[in-house]
């Protein structure tokens, strides 16, 4: 694959939002893409000395007899790197991912699948730094009351469009979709803006928030 068509590739895939992950529990309320979940704990899979990430999927857990408990399961690839026993290796990396998602966002994981696909002697060459990094998405402009209230939650980086508009009413509700900012949990920031919001939209029947990017 040459530099441009890696760069085309990274771009498309960040403005696939991927499906929408429960917050917390599914009865909050509060949502993340799946997009924004790959790209946290793609980070910390690659952060765990000998492992070279591969596929990494996030999705609902087999509990059909909790329908409403949000749990997810992580489903993820990688090539071990000689020198560490595996079972050391898939331990730290199953830690890794567990604490990023429940304790960094606030995902409720129910179970981590890993799967070994290389034993390989050392690990690949890191990629290309020269190559221009795929843009970023921006924050639209925008006076709508819920929308400002949302941008007065401490840890809200702005406004984002990448399902539609940023403030949606509807005869259910309101939902509001909005970027946090790297570091804060986006759990906490999330039921912060669904308070902030109901105090200016009294009137909706529920509020909804969509975390769509962390920056």
């Amino acid at each position: 694959m040459t530099t441009a068509e890696g760069w085309t590739a990274a771009v498309r895939d960040r403005l696939a939002p991927g499906r929408l992950l429960p917050l917390g529990a599914a009865a909050e309320g509060a949502w993340i893409t799946e997009r924004a979940v790959r790209e946290v704990v793609g980070r910390a899979a690659a952060a765990v000395r000998g492992v070279v990430p591969g596929t990494l999927r996030i999705g609902p857990a087999d509990a059909p007899e909790e329908p409403e408990s949000g749990a997810l399961r992580i489903t993820a690839s990688f090539g071990a790197v000689a020198g560490r026993a595996l079972p050391e290796l898939a331990g730290e990396l199953r830690s890794a991912l567990l604490t990023t998602a429940e304790d960094g966002l606030g995902l409720v994981v129910a179970a981590v699948d890993l799967r070994v696909t290389d034993l390989l002697d050392a690990a690949p060459p890191e990629p290309d730094e020269g190559a221009a990094p795929p843009p970023g998405l921006t924050s639209p402009a925008t006076d709508d009351p819920v929308a400002l209230a949302a941008l007065g939650v401490a840890g809200v980086a702005g406004v984002t469009d990448a399902l539609g508009p940023p403030v949606r009413r509807g005869s259910d509700g309101v939902r509001v979709e909005l970027a946090v900012t790297a570091g804060a949990r986006p759990l906490d920031v999330a039921r912060a803006v669904r308070t902030a919001v109901t105090a200016v939209a009294p009137e909706a029947a529920a509020v909804t928030v969509v975390v769509s990017e962390l920056r």
